[in-house]
């Protein structure tokens, strides 16, 4: 049980001394990130401004704004060291963070899965209302069950690891997990069938698919145990929560942006050239 104690500490702390270390121990690889983003970018916005590439420059300033936000929560978080006097807060926090995070995760899926379609002024258009949408439509769920019905999805009480008390805040993890697990691994099936002209050729893409399927199939798992009292699942969600916020800003970045943002400019040449041909620039207004 005290190893049980010691994950649910970690992903849903409930004490001042719990609070710092998650905080912490989520923050530093963003903070790092960060900083990263910081040193590279006057390089990175000079060869914005050369390309002209709105898409590229969108994904980017949405990127700093994600890292932006998960500093923020955690600053504030720090700071007022006490979740079962914060509710409000918290979880606003939570939301605002996850709902970006789930802005950029679907759409980078989006977009590069109508590149070869259409014009990149509508793929930007399109892919920004999607997902713009789906965010919109989970974090309204996901008030839902915080205000309406006080369920504590983004904290945990002290009697969840003993009563089983959190089981409803379980199941809905496991269905929301459950949908996005079945929806990449749709993707990753459609370079076997007869739509496999429709999705783009990178490798890139289907890492980034794969990565996604993973962290959503063993959060499955972990949600599921939970829901049935079985407390092991609090290590298995908790480490898939700490890689998902951890390390999916990075993984988006060499994902979608590390070969755009390349040393030479024969390289980013070579990439601009290529995502081209596949009709993701096909506006030259735009």
């Amino acid at each position: 049980m005290g190893g049980h104690s010691i994950c649910l500490e970690t992903i849903n702390p409930t004490t001042h001394t719990s609070v710092l270390f998650f905080d912490l121990f989520l923050g530093l690889p963003t903070l790092l990130f960060t900083i990263f983003l910081a040193v590279k970018a006057k390089a990175a916005v000079n060869k914005l401004v050369r390309s002209q590439s709105h898409i590229m420059a969108t994904y980017y300033a949405f990127l700093w704004l994600v890292c932006i936000l998960n500093l923020l929560r955690a600053s504030i978080e720090i700071w007022e060291a006490n979740p079962k006097g914060h509710y409000t807060l918290w979880n606003v926090l939570w939301l605002t963070a996850r709902g970006g995070m789930l802005f950029l995760e679907v759409s980078v899926v989006v977009f590069l899965a109508q590149g070869y379609l259409v014009s990149s002024r509508k793929a930007l258009i399109r892919t920004l209302v999607i997902s713009s949408v789906v965010a919109l439509v989970d974090s309204f769920f996901k008030v839902l069950f915080i205000w309406v019905w006080r369920i504590n999805l983004f904290g945990a009480t002290t009697d969840e690891v003993t009563a089983g008390s959190g089981w409803n805040k379980w199941m809905f993890w496991g269905a929301h997990t459950l949908i996005y697990l079945i929806i990449y691994m749709c993707i990753l099936a459609l370079p076997h069938t007869r739509w496999r002209d429709r999705l783009p050729a990178r490798p890139s893409f289907y890492r980034y698919v794969l990565f996604l399927v993973i962290l959503d199939f063993v959060a499955f798992l972990g949600a599921i145990m939970l829901a049935a009292g079985a407390t092991q699942g609090y290590c298995l969600y908790g480490i898939c929560a700490w890689v998902y916020y951890a390390f999916y800003p990075p993984i988006l970045y060499m994902t979608f942006l590390a070969e755009f943002f390349q040393d030479t400019d024969d390289e980013e040449s070579a990439y601009y050239s290529e995502m081209k041909d596949a009709g993701y620039f096909e506006d030259e207004d735009f």
